[in-house]
């Protein structure tokens, strides 16, 4: 018998010695995993119902069931909590408030339930998620001076690299026996899709064509050999749905070089089906995952399988940010902190505040080896009517809605503990001044109560203070395209500053300043008045009544456009933001329900010649 089992059998045989009223270990465990996989079986009903919503081009109902999802963690992580509670609470053997001082029993309690769990996940589809579970409701009921891997499982217990289904979790076709045209057409046959299509085998031939074409660019270029008798096109198993759009992702192999490729499929509006445009670089199915976007639907028996696929993919994009893209972000939260404690584990450098122009509601800091931003609500907010509680809605409000593409994603931790001696003399000062009742201060550790933290971006005031005239006129046009997106997707930015604003890696603007975010169709979109006078045009006060919500769109120019190369980039690319009538539109469309098509990929990737997306007409 191995040192392990004889531990665990000792400690097993200590708790049911020390206090048999307790409930057995293995019942805890049961009940925590119990929870767990209720949890799942909603989570995959959800991206079941997606493909039935998406076949009856249901787009509302696709938004509301993607914000319930969002929810439905915390959900069954509170009512497995209490069900545990109650389990403890009966036996008297466990006090009903955390603390942090238990007794060797108790210690030897829940290091057995952990490893009860542990048993539990031998044969389980979802381990590393099931670990997270296990992870948030013992939190719930444990003091933090138990977070660490004796009793949560701050390190992995169960490997994934090799898991998956009976059925693998994707499907391959082989070019070279039926021709790229009918491979395609039978990949997308096979999704099973319960809706007509305009004309697949015209399509398939539109995608194969554009595909053999790039794939013979990239083997000229890379001086590679022709394509290969034995490629191979690899398929996930179940659509991506997200909005308007159902996505195929996959992979064609060629002498053992992954080429990563993406192709949506959207409604015509006669509601039939047509491939969209296809998709055949890193940076495209990038993007397609970005942070700045919602959360995929997608059905996954085994979620490792699939992050596994799309790491190949995206060999450069974080295990998190993966799962998080396919809905299951507080895995994502999981495997962010473990990667974040090993980077501090093995970097030198001081968590300093962030270069920027300070905000009057945040204090925000950064580990410059770090790519990442952490955000902390200050004590007291130098804001006329905002409160604690009005920005973490704000933030809510983000987590919920559909991003388009323009706004960052958020991780939210509380009891965050930071290496005291990492930390700049410059931000403990800033800590104790701003955030004081955010922080407590032990001896060694900063343990911060409340933080946000996000993907690190180029202000866009930094950046076009530095840019030239071709990338200012770049960012100005992505500026306003995110501003008309956002008001698309029912989103008034609020305050658009450009230290509000950031540059992500692959150049595109993303709002992250979220304070006074609010609904279009709250807002009161007006002309100034004319003066009745010179006297009082020349006033420093408005001769005319001002109404909560209400907006000036032309006093945007006064904000905004001092810079004459701003100005300039400003007026050829947006004038029509400037025009209360464009802003009154948007709302009025908003206002109608209708959803617009703001997808994540550019016009040039699209197959079939229509018009561009309704984002910055000016006849709107």
């Amino acid at each position: 018998m191995s040192h392990n089992v004889m531990t665990y059998n000792a400690d097993h045989q200590l708790v049911q010695q020390l206090d048999k009223t307790l409930p057995p270990p293995v019942e805890v465990a049961q009940k925590i995993l119990a929870g767990f996989d209720r949890h799942y079986s909603l989570f995959r009903y959800v991206a079941q119902r997606a493909k039935s919503l998406f076949e009856s081009h249901d787009w509302h109902g696709i938004q509301r069931v993607s914000k319930e999802r969002i929810e439905y963690y915390d959900i069954r992580v509170r009512e497995c909590t209490y069900q545990v509670n109650n389990m403890l609470n009966k036996t008297q053997g466990m006090p009903q408030e955390k603390h942090g001082d238990l007794t060797p029993q108790q210690i030897n309690y829940w290091q057995t339930i952990k490893q009860e769990y542990v048993r539990l996940l031998a044969n389980h589809q979802q381990p590393e998620c099931a670990e997270t579970f296990f992870n948030s409701v013992t939190c719930r009921i444990l003091h933090r001076d138990y977070f660490h891997n004796a009793f949560l499982f701050v390190r992995p217990a169960i490997a994934t690299e090799y898991l998956d289904s009976e059925h693998q979790s994707y499907r391959v076709y082989y070019p070279h026996i039926h021709g790229i045209e009918k491979c395609i057409i039978k990949m997308v046959a096979d999704y099973g899709l319960a809706a007509p299509f305009k004309n697949l085998p015209y399509d398939a031939r539109k995608v194969a064509r554009r595909a053999v074409g790039i794939l013979r660019q990239k083997l000229i270029k890379s001086g590679g050999k022709r394509i290969a008798p034995d490629c191979q096109i690899h398929v996930l198993n179940t659509l991506f749905f997200r909005n308007k759009g159902a996505y195929i992702v996959g992979r064609f192999i060629n002498n053992n070089i992954v080429y990563p490729f993406g192709i949506p499929l959207l409604h015509t509006p006669a509601n039939e089906i047509e491939l969209d445009a296809f998709l055949s670089t890193t940076d495209d199915i990038s993007t397609l995952f970005s942070f700045t976007r919602a959360y995929f639907l997608v059905d996954m028996e085994v979620p490792s399988a699939y992050v596994a696929f799309l790491s190949s993919l995206l060999p450069s994009k974080p295990k998190a940010e993966l799962y998080t893209a396919i809905g299951l972000q507080k895995q994502g939260k999981t495997l962010f902190y473990r990667d974040f404690l090993y980077h501090l584990k093995n970097s030198h450098d001081q968590f300093d505040i962030a270069p920027g122009i300070k905000g009057m509601v945040m204090t925000v800091f950064t580990l410059p080896s770090y790519p990442y931003v952490f955000k902390l609500i200050r004590d007291r907010i130098n804001k006329d009517g905002m409160t604690h509680d009005i920005v973490m809605k704000k933030y809510h409000m983000v987590k919920m809605h559909d991003r388009v593409g323009r706004m960052a994603d958020t991780w939210e931790y509380s009891l965050v503990a930071l290496p005291r001696n990492r930390c700049s003399p410059a931000l403990l000062e800033e800590l104790r001044s701003q955030v004081p009742k955010l922080i407590e201060e032990t001896k060694d550790s900063i343990v911060i109560r409340h933080v946000y933290i996000e993907r690190r971006m180029t202000p866009l005031n930094i950046f076009l203070s530095q840019a030239n005239d071709e990338a200012l006129d770049n960012a100005i046009k992505g500026y306003g395209d995110a501003i008309a997106e956002l008001a698309a997707a029912n989103i008034f930015a609020g305050d658009m500053l450009f230290k509000n604003f950031g540059v992500t890696r692959l150049g595109r603007i993303v709002f992250y300043d979220y304070d006074e975010i609010q609904p279009m169709r709250e807002m009161n979109f007006r002309a100034i008045p004319q003066a009745p006078n010179e006297e009082a045009e020349m006033s420093g006060e408005p001769w005319y009544p001002i109404h909560p919500n209400d907006v000036f769109p032309e006093e945007f120019e006064r904000f905004l456009l001092g810079n004459p190369r701003v100005r300039a980039a400003f007026m050829k690319h947006h004038p029509y933001l400037l025009d209360y009538k464009w802003w009154q539109t948007r709302k009025d469309r908003v206002a109608a329900g209708k959803i617009e098509d703001i997808f994540p990929y550019p016009f040039s990737r699209r197959l079939h010649v229509r018009q561009p997306e309704l984002t910055n007409q000016k006849e709107l």
